[in-house]
This record gives structure tokens, sequence and C-alpha cells, in this order.
């Protein structure tokens, strides 16, 4: 599996799984859309800034953004580890920003409840047919 195969196979979900730390040290996974950019190691995703996954990301950065397609008789798995990072700057806002974005933000782009959520990859699992892998990223 290489670096091109991962982001092909990212490219083609609808829903990215994610997970961040809470106040008590616990691991909270929640689905999210399948992210907006995707640049060198680096995934970046649209989200509320008033929303729990914010306040933990950060109180403590360290992430795992999970993807998954399941054929007939076939698995395939990555696992991404990396950090979250919160970004309010406008430039990367507007740059991600989607037309219906405007239904969950009235104020459009500059809604101050807008914005993004920029994981870097460190390390990368990979997993088919019962195998595993590590992946360069």
């Amino acid at each position: 599996m290489t670096k091109e195969d991962i982001i092909k196979l990212i490219k083609k979900q609808k829903v990215a799984i994610i997970s961040s730390i809470n106040e008590h040290g616990y691991p909270v996974i929640r689905a999210m859309l399948r992210p907006r950019k995707i640049e060198r190691n680096e995934l970046y995703f649209s989200t509320n800034l008033s929303s729990n996954k914010v306040t933990e990301y950060n109180n403590c950065p360290k992430a795992c953004v999970y993807f998954y397609k399941k054929g007939l008789i076939s698995y395939t798995g990555i696992a991404l580890i990396g950090k979250m990072e919160v970004l309010t700057n406008q430039e990367i806002k507007n740059e991600i920003w989607k037309l219906g974005d405007s239904i969950f933000y009235k104020n459009g782009k500059t809604d101050p409840d807008y914005c993004v959520l920029k994981f870097t990859i460190e390390n990368t699992r990979f997993y088919k047919d019962l195998k595993t892998e590590d992946v360069k990223f």
C-alpha cells in the first residue's frame, strides 16, 4: 500500500472515524464527514468551534483517524495516528468552505462557530484481509 493508494481510498469514503481524549483521559470516537482537503501528511476537516471535540483537542492534540472499506468478502482499514490542531484563521476557513455549509453556519465563512481541524499524520497502519502493514506517509 502506497501513500497514493491511501489517499485514493480516503477520497472514496463518505465518513471518517475520529478519536480524541476527553478530560478524564478516555478515548472518545465519533463519525465525521471525510476530510475537505488532503495535503502532504495533513487532513483538514470542517466543524463547530463550540463542539466537545474542539475542547478535547485543545487539551490533548493526540488523535486517530480511521477509514475503512468493506467489500463482499474483503475488509480494508487505515488507522492514521497523529495530532489534531484547531484552526480559526479565515484563509483556511475560506479554502475548505462548501456552499452547503451555510445551513450550519448562519454567518457563512465568517461565522464565529466555524473552524477547521487540521490532522497531521505521524504513523499509518494499513489492514487488509487479516494482514497489517505500517506505511510511511
